[in-house]
């Protein structure tokens, strides 16, 4: 009896583990049947964050394929063109685009409500144009995104199944062709194809977080953005930057993005570097299709470090090169922003003119002297070009004129009192001004009442007389 019940129990193991494998095929078959059949989402959106002139809508351009970005104002909207070649299937990726001034802020709710949260992933830009503003300004925008997920109405259960997705991706990140290799802990990795399906089917992995990683979970996908890369070279040529600085500028970047759990690209959209790799690696998060390419830190100025890779240990490597700073330091304290010299510091020293009536005083003194007026004085040369010109016309002022300088005397005796608040008083002329001004009036009507006289015309011509042969 016991030997039947053996053999029966045997019989019934094997028709289960045959079965199993029935049921695995199946579900592998129906799998792939779901995926042939599964047409991209349409609903998933891309919002722009950072402040003004960090190359957001250059970056946008970029990704769509446009040459000829055109800038809006406020909020912008634009969409990418996706492509899925293993599907065959296209949809379109909507971008939101934020104006930098913080006075547009409360845009965010057209572009980030309760309905599109689960769908949207964020492009945090900052530009190595200026280096010095980087941390504050991605901590500045981190801070206005959480702001605004706080006052969503989300349920406490979305809240938190947004965050645990994040640590899940985390978690589960894969270097490109470790796919499919199995391993002691691991027997069948998962692809980056199906990692998605796992996530929204709930499974679960309690292992901790390594150091400092999403300390600050905002349940959404966070990529940093470092634009216009190619500017590092004239940072090295014109503000002396070393590699030092370089290093301690991307050490603080990593860390804040193992902070918020994301990824980082270091981008130029003018010498066209990581700009393609950054749609790929959109596309991967966003819709599960294939991302190939390892992290990337050899080259300073096209770093690419996927969600997932990095770690305080490997971000300790960097300080090895630091010898003038040291990692904790103040970030503005290592990368200075350069003082801005006025354009007009190197213009020449304004002249102040000279008092009127100081000027006329000194004038008359030297005229009363007899002595020749300086010849700096540029007005008192301009009176006596005046002079001599009229000494030329002749109309009794040469210089041998008598009584020549007491006339001049008394033309700058004139000037110095006829302005109100003079020595006399105002709006009253002292007796010495009035007779001066007599005596200049008497002068002036002698010479104009003296008229050169015409020259006597020439004797005219004989014609009928001869001369004696």
């Amino acid at each position: 009896m016991e030997t039947n019940g053996q053999a029966n129990g045997l019989k019934s193991k094997k028709k289960e583990n045959g079965d199993a494998k029935d049921n695995l095929w199946s579900s592998i078959l129906e799998e792939v049947q779901n995926q042939g059949n599964t047409k991209l989402p349409s609903n998933k959106n891309v919002l722009v964050l950072g402040d003004n002139e960090t190359g957001k809508t250059t970056l946008v351009a970029k990704l769509q394929g446009v040459e000829d970005p055109k800038k809006g104002s406020a909020l912008e909207y634009a969409y990418i063109d996706v492509r899925d070649e293993y599907r065959d299937d296209q949809t379109r990726l909507s971008v939101w685009v934020l104006d930098g001034d913080p006075g547009h802020t409360n845009l965010l709710k057209f572009a980030l409500s309760e309905e599109t949260f689960p769908h949207t992933l964020v492009l945090l830009t900052v530009a190595m144009t200026t280096p010095w503003g980087i941390l504050d300004q991605l901590q500045s925008w981190a801070s206005v995104l959480g702001d605004h997920i706080d006052k969503l109405d989300l349920t406490p259960e979305q809240r938190l199944q947004s965050k645990k997705q994040q640590v899940q991706k985390w978690q589960r990140y894969t270097e490109p062709g470790d796919e499919l290799e199995p391993t002691a802990s691991s027997p069948m990795k998962r692809s980056s194809r199906n990692l998605s399906d796992d996530l929204e089917n709930g499974d679960d992995d309690d292992s901790p977080l390594p150091e400092a990683v999403l300390t600050t979970n905002l349940g959404l996908d966070i990529v940093v953005v470092a634009t216009k890369t190619d500017y590092m070279s004239t940072l090295e040529k014109e503000h002396d930057y070393r590699d030092e600085h370089f290093d301690f500028m991307q050490q603080w970047i990593r860390r804040f993005c193992l902070q918020y759990g994301a990824a980082l690209f270091y981008s130029s959209a003018k010498e066209d570097k990581n700009c393609d790799l950054l749609y790929k690696y959109l596309t991967h998060r966003i819709y599960g299709l294939p991302f190939r390419t390892p992290a990337l830190i050899v080259e300073k100025d096209a770093v690419l470090i996927p969600a997932g890779w990095d770690s305080m240990k490997k971000i300790s490597i960097l300080y090895e090169n630091m010898q003038s700073c040291k990692p904790d330091d103040y970030y503005r304290d290592v990368i200075v922003q350069p003082v801005i010299r006025k354009s007009g510091a190197n213009r020449e020293a304004e002249v102040q003119a000279e008092d009127e009536q100081a000027f006329l005083q000194r004038q008359l003194a030297a005229l009363q002297a007899g002595a020749p007026a300086p010849r700096a004085d540029s007005p008192l040369r301009a009176t006596q070009r005046a002079t001599a010109q009229l000494d030329g016309a002749k109309i009794g002022m040469g210089p041998g004129t008598p009584g020549n300088e007491g006339v001049l005397a008394n033309f700058f005796n004139s000037l110095l009192y006829k302005k109100s608040g003079s020595p006399a008083g105002r709006g009253e002329a002292s007796p010495a001004a009035a007779a001066a001004r007599s005596d200049a009036a008497a002068e002036l009507d002698r010479l104009t009442r003296t008229k050169p006289r015409p020259a006597a015309p020439p004797p005219p011509l004989d014609l009928n007389s001869s001369s004696e042969c």
